[in-house]
């Protein structure tokens, strides 16, 4: 005889009045075909697909039966419309939509990375709009390479003999591994193994690429005779890693890529060199730790430099390989080159970028140079006339001293000097920042110590505007 149920499991279970009461509000639903009747309804029927708004009203009537077996009540007509309505907003709009990056944050991975220049989106759009002489020579008609006109303005701000574009930095460096090193041995420090966004491991992609991982020194200290005792005649290349979103201080070591670079001549070993977000600009005058310069990593004799187009170079995300034209012409006959190349807008919005540092422009044209040669007086002032501008204030507004962080992965635990705009909301600063978030375009801030910080610096100038009214809709409502 099987046990009887226990009180509580009688306690747990629907009595029949509930099950009752819940296959009623069910039955309470409308049809799809009857929601299709609301004028709403199909007029976004006649403005899209019939069949895509039927799918939308599907999984909305799917969403409120779960509802109901949970204890909800069954939602009205008038209600599903609009949800259905709802759906269809966040579905069909245009994406990714534009936000207002006031976080302080210059590279905010989340929010897009490095905006493009004018010229830049001027180039994409161009570029987009019709088509194109990306596998064309127009003098001859002849067939030609997408990345001839690249590789030429790369090679003038690198001082690199020839170059590759693929779609980001970890395509470069895996792709050079693949073409280079498969079943052969690659030499890095223990202290270079390291991680990147999205649980990217330096180790892994030597493992996908068929290369053998030989670690050398120790987390804190290597040095470049390590990398020499750890040379055989199966190792096929020596890999050094810029730390670019961390720092390792106190007891450390760590070769210069000189030493590194008089090691590998003297083995016949290429020295492969992952920059990570790609500097083109010496980042001292900026007040910031000296970040590792591409053309300085040419200049030294690496023979491959991999960087990103996205973070430092300002551009659009791609992966950048520069180096000598034998190495780069290898990966570019690489199976995986065709698997992991661009398409003509990366490639136009680059070509722009890179323009604007051939005219010594980049601390004017593109904008996160000018964010970060933005002078302390100059964000002071767009702080205060953003205060200046908004009526009321909600349990205080002020301006406060704060830092402005690079981000992206790049130049760790270094900030900029700033002035905030600081509010605070009787409702808190989660609310706030949460109305903030709903005005069009949003604008994003952070929250410290209870108050919504505004930064300038990472706002563009024509957006000034947009802040002063997002914070006047934001505090209307508390």
């Amino acid at each position: 005889m099987p046990p009887l149920p226990s009180y509580a499991m009688l306690e747990s279970r629907p009595s029949q009045s509930q099950s009752l009461a819940v296959q009623s509000e069910l039955r309470s639903l409308p049809s799809v075909e009857r929601l299709l009747e609301d004028p709403r309804l199909s007029g976004l029927a006649g403005a899209y697909s019939h069949a895509s708004v039927v799918e939308l009203a599907r999984r909305e009537l799917e969403a409120n039966r779960k509802r109901i077996r949970e204890g909800a009540p069954a939602p009205t007509i008038e209600a599903l419309v609009g949800a259905i309505e709802d759906r269809a907003s966040a579905a069909w709009a245009a994406w990714p939509r534009r936000v207002i990056n006031a976080t302080g944050v210059v590279i905010h991975t989340n929010l897009g990375r490095a905006p493009l220049s004018r010229a830049a989106i001027d180039a994409a759009s161009n570029a987009a709009g019709g088509y194109t002489d990306l596998e064309l020579i127009v003098d001859t008609g002849k067939r030609g390479s997408r990345y001839t006109h690249i590789s030429d303005l790369l090679s003038q701000a690198t001082g690199a003999e020839a170059s590759l574009v693929v779609n980001n930095n970890a395509a470069a460096v895996l792709l050079a591994l693949s073409a280079l090193c498969s079943g052969k041995e690659v030499i890095i420090s223990r202290g270079e193994a390291i991680e990147i966004g999205g649980g990217f491991r330096i180790p892994d992609v030597l493992r996908q690429s068929g290369a053998t991982l030989v670690e050398v020194g120790t987390t804190n200290r290597t040095y470049a005779r390590d990398y020499e005792a750890a040379i055989t005649q199966n190792t096929a290349a020596i890999l050094t890693v810029h730390r670019s979103n961390f720092t390792v201080q106190g007891f450390t070591h760590e070769p210069a890529l000189a030493d590194l670079i008089e090691v590998s001549r003297g083995h016949g070993v290429p020295i492969l060199h992952d920059l990570g977000s790609g500097c083109l600009l010496d980042t001292s005058q900026f007040g910031l730790a000296r970040e590792p310069m591409v053309q300085e990593s040419i200049a030294a004799g690496a023979d491959l430099a991999m960087f990103s187009g996205d973070k430092l170079l300002g551009g659009p995300q791609a992966g950048i390989i520069a180096g000598g034209a034998d190495l780069v012409g290898r990966l570019s006959r690489h199976p995986l080159a065709r698997a992991l190349r661009v398409e003509k807008v990366t490639l136009a919005s680059l070509s722009a970028t890179l323009v604007s540092y051939l005219k010594d422009a980049a601390t004017e044209e593109i904008p996160i140079w000018r964010m970060i040669a933005a002078s302390p007086e100059t964000l002071h002032q767009r702080a205060r006339a953003w205060i200046d501008a908004i009526d009321g204030k909600p349990g205080g507004m002020s301006l406060r001293k704060a830092s402005s962080t690079i981000g992206g992965g790049s130049l760790p635990g270094e900030t900029l000097p700033t002035t905030a705009v600081a509010i605070q909301a009787e409702d808190g600063a989660d609310a706030l920042a949460a109305g903030l978030r709903r005005a069009d375009p949003p604008v994003i801030g952070r929250i410290e110590a209870g108050y919504v910080l505004l930064d300038p610096r990472t706002v563009l100038p024509d957006e000034d505007q947009h802040v002063v009214s997002a914070v006047r809709a934001a505090i209307s409502g508390f």
